[in-house]
C-alpha cells in the first residue's frame, strides 16, 4: 500500500514538474515572440490605415492598439492576454480577435501534422519489418533499405513539388494538396508527402532494432512453438522496439511540425504556415504573436505525449523517470 502510495506521489511529481517546465518554456518563447516582433521594421498603425494617413489618425489608431505604451506595459498586457486567450482584434482585421484566427488556422495544421505522424510511423514500421524479417530475399531487403536511406535524405522542398507533378497534375491519380475543393483527399495526400521523410527515418532505426532483437532467445522460443513467421515479428518483436520508435517520431516532430509550415506554404493550403507569413507581411502582431506561440505550444504538447507514452511502453524509461 506504502510502496503504491509512494508511486503515485512521485508520478504527480513528475506530471507537475512536465507542467511547470511546459508553462516555463512557453512563456519564453511567447517573450523572445514578443520582444523580437516590436524590432521589426515598419510602424503597424500606418499599415493598418495606408501611406496617406495623417498624423492625427496614426496617433489614434496607436492608442487604441496600445503601441503608445511603454514597452514593460505592453509586455504585462501581452502575457495577460496569453493566459485568458485573447491577444485582441487583429490588426488588419478590426472587429475579428486575433486567437479566433489562430483557432482556425491551428485546426488544419493540427490534422495534417496528426495524420501525417500516424502515416509515417505505420509506413515505417511496415517497411522495417520487411526490410528485417525472413520473408523475403536479401536483395529486396537491401534494396527496401537504400530506398528508406534515400527518402530520408531527399529534402520535402524537392521531394513534394516533384511527386505532386508527377501524381496530381501529370497523372492525376491524387487532388491538389492546396485544393480547398479536394477534402479529405488533399488532406490525405497532403499528409503521405509530409509523412515521407518521417517514415524514412522511423523504417530506418526500426529496422536496426529489429534486426538486433531477432537474434534474442525470445524469438527462437517463439518461433519453436510453430508460430508463423510474421505474427512472431508483429506479436513478440514489435513490442521490444517500440522504445526506440516513439524515441525517433518524437525526435522527428520539430522537422515535421516544421515541414507543416512549409508545406502550407508551399501549396497554399490553408494552415498556420499560410496565417504566420500573411500576418508577418502586413505587421499584425497580436496574430502573429498568437500564431507563433501556439505553433510552440502545440510543438510542446505533442513531444510531452510521446514522452508520456514512451513511458507508458517501456517499463525501464517509467522507473527511472519516477
Amino acid at each position: 500500500m506504502h510502496r503504491k502510495v509512494g508511486n503515485l506521489l512521485r508520478a504527480g511529481r513528475v506530471v507537475l514538474t512536465g507542467i511547470v517546465e511546459s508553462v516555463a518554456v512557453v512563456l519564453a518563447l511567447a517573450s523572445l515572440v514578443f520582444l523580437a516582433l516590436r524590432e521589426l521594421p515598419g510602424d503597424p498603425a500606418r499599415l493598418v490605415l495606408g501611406d496617406e494617413a495623417n498624423a492625427i489618425d496614426l496617433a489614434l489608431v496607436r492608442a487604441q492598439l496600445h503601441l503608445d505604451e511603454p514597452l514593460l506595459v505592453q509586455y504585462a498586457r501581452f502575457v495577460r492576454g496569453l493566459c485568458v486567450l485573447n491577444l485582441g482584434d487583429s490588426f488588419r482585421r478590426p472587429g475579428t480577435a486575433a486567437m479566433a484566427r489562430v483557432g482556425s488556422a491551428l485546426v488544419p495544421t493540427a490534422q495534417l501534422a496528426g495524420l501525417s505522424v500516424l502515416m509515417g510511423t505505420l509506413i515505417g514500421i511496415a517497411a522495417a519489418t520487411a526490410a528485417s524479417g525472413p520473408w523475403f530475399l536479401p536483395r529486396v531487403r537491401v534494396g527496401i533499405e537504400r530506398f528508406l536511406l534515400g527518402l530520408a535524405a531527399a529534402p520535402l522542398v524537392a521531394f513534394a513539388p516533384a511527386v505532386t507533378w508527377l501524381l496530381a497534375v501529370r497523372l492525376r491519380i491524387a487532388p491538389l494538396p492546396g485544393d480547398p475543393d479536394a477534402g479529405a483527399g488533399g488532406l490525405l495526400f497532403a499528409s503521405a508527402l509530409l509523412a515521407a521523410p518521417l517514415s524514412a527515418h522511423v523504417g530506418r532505426v526500426a529496422r536496426a532494432a529489429l534486426v538486433e532483437v531477432g537474434r534474442e532467445p525470445f524469438l527462437t522460443v517463439a518461433t519453436a512453438k510453430g508460430g508463423p513467421p510474421l505474427r512472431v515479428w508483429i506479436v513478440h518483436a514489435l513490442p521490444a522496439v517500440a522504445g526506440p520508435i516513439v524515441t525517433v517520431v518524437a525526435a522527428q516532430l520539430g522537422a515535421l511540425l516544421g515541414g507543416a509550415v512549409v508545406l502550407e506554404r508551399l501549396f497554399e493550403r490553408w494552415g498556420l504556415g499560410m496565417l504566420i507569413l500573411e500576418a508577418y507581411s502586413t505587421r499584425d502582431l497580436p496574430v502573429l504573436e498568437g500564431a507563433v506561440v501556439a505553433a510552440g505550444l502545440l510543438f510542446i504538447a505533442v513531444q510531452g505525449l510521446a514522452g508520456a507514452l514512451h513511458a507508458w511502453i517501456d517499463p525501464r524509461v517509467r522507473s527511472a523517470r519516477w
